[in-house]
């Protein structure tokens, strides 16, 4: 007995570590400390808005594992990840894991069309986002399936149903439809994106939200020194309050309320990244976002417009260290139906000593040391005690592989 259990233990050794060796390890990390003038430590205060650098205040994790296995002519991928976030306040911290992807995606499974790809499960799906501000602008992530990367012509078309959220009444659903790889002009292109929100209503149920349509257009410019994006967006109803009134990336749509009902909202995006020498590289975000009959919490309906500005300057000293600086500033007004309005604005300045693998404006493992200064123009209260300016000294790494 003992003779077969060490076989066995030796060969289940062996398999495990022949499937480690082949298992992708992929992820992302964020985490970091910091002291505040008023509010005690970290602060993170719209950092859609104003920016992200020196302006977090919590710990974020990302494991994934993934593994390729070959039949044929078809690649089935195994796709999982998991992620959690935490304050970071103590060294050991209770916190909610997540299974943020569960999927399998087969690549080669249409003989006359080796890039499709068949998928179901739960996936980050075509996520598209702006890194200096932590703003995913098209995020329909979940839990679905459909096909990707069907060529029509030159161009790619995506087709998936991913489930969005559930009431008592109703449980909705995101009808994702893409046609990438549009060619333009020289190393110009254009991506179309519609997502459709709907609800299947429960038997008995009365669902009280209008469906929803987020049209998105994507032009992609590649320039000799970098690239620019421009990215022009148009939501009705639940998905109007998301593209004008806050920084909605098309998933969590208000499904039990018709306040949001008759809402129509756009926003025009403007970012990229640029070489300026052998020594700066800089990123941006410019946005304007602009809506009509926005609903509220409490069925009053407004018009709004905001507008933001964020630039992320580097100057490279050598291979591994850098200095950074951020700025950024959102502001806008709402107008309700009395005639009243109301105004925001908020801004930031970060400086921030940093080391990296690499001298690219995306090298990662990052170390970084900063010092912000953030103030809110119109709430003389925003971080407490009378104050509308804060003062955070930090530091942070942040990595992805």
């Amino acid at each position: 007995m003992k003779k077969v259990n060490l076989l066995t233990a030796a060969v289940t050794a062996a398999l495990l570590s022949t499937s480690a060796l082949a298992v992708d390890f992929n992820g992302y990390m964020r985490a970091g400390t910091g002291l505040s003038g008023n509010s005690g430590d970290d602060v993170s205060y719209n950092k859609n808005g104003i920016g992200r650098l020196g302006n977090e205040n919590d710990n974020y994790y990302e494991f994934g594992f993934a593994e390729d296995l070959q039949t044929g002519e078809v690649n089935w991928r195994l796709e999982s990840m998991i992620a959690s976030g935490t304050e970071g306040a103590n060294g050991w911290e209770d916190s909610d894991f997540n299974v943020a992807q569960f999927a399998v995606k087969a690549k080669g499974i249409i003989a006359s069309d080796k890039d499709a790809t068949l998928w179901a499960g739960k996936t980050y799906y075509q996520r598209k986002d702006i890194h200096i501000t932590d703003f995913y602008y098209l995020n329909t992530s979940g839990t679905g399936g459909g096909i990707e990367n069907l060529s029509v012509g030159n161009q790619k078309l995506s087709l998936a149903l991913i489930q969005d959220g559930e009431t008592d009444d109703s449980a909705g659903f995101i009808f994702d439809a893409r046609l990438a790889n549009i060619g333009l002009w020289s190393d110009a292109n254009l991506e179309i994106a519609l997502a459709y929100n709907f609800a299947n209503e429960k038997d008995g149920g009365s669902q009280e939200a209008d469906d929803g349509l987020l049209a998105t257009f994507i032009l992609q410019q590649g320039l000799s020194n970098g690239f620019n994006q421009t990215v022009f967006q148009y939501g009705t109803n639940g998905y109007g309050v998301q593209a004008a009134n806050f920084w909605g990336s098309g998933a969590y749509y208000a499904r039990g309320t018709n306040n949001y009902n008759d809402s129509a909202g756009y926003r025009l995006l403007n970012w990229g990244v640029i070489s300026m020498g052998d020594s700066w590289e800089m990123g941006h975000q410019l946005a304007f976002m602009a809506g009509q009959d926005i609903g509220d919490d409490t069925g009053a309906t407004n018009d709004t417009n905001q507008y933001s500005v964020v630039v992320r300057p580097m100057y490279k000293w050598n291979d591994t260290m850098r200095t950074v600086f951020e700025a950024g500033y959102n502001a806008g007004e709402q107008l309700d139906n009395l005639g009243g309005t109301e105004d925001f604005g908020n801004g930031k300045v970060t400086v921030a000593q940093a080391w990296a693998m690499g001298s690219s404006f995306w090298a990662r493992p990052e170390i970084r040391v900063y010092g912000s200064y953030i103030v809110d123009t119109e709430d003389d209260n925003a971080f407490g005690q009378g104050n509308d300016t804060e003062y955070v000294v930090g530091i942070q790494a942040e990595a992805w592989w």
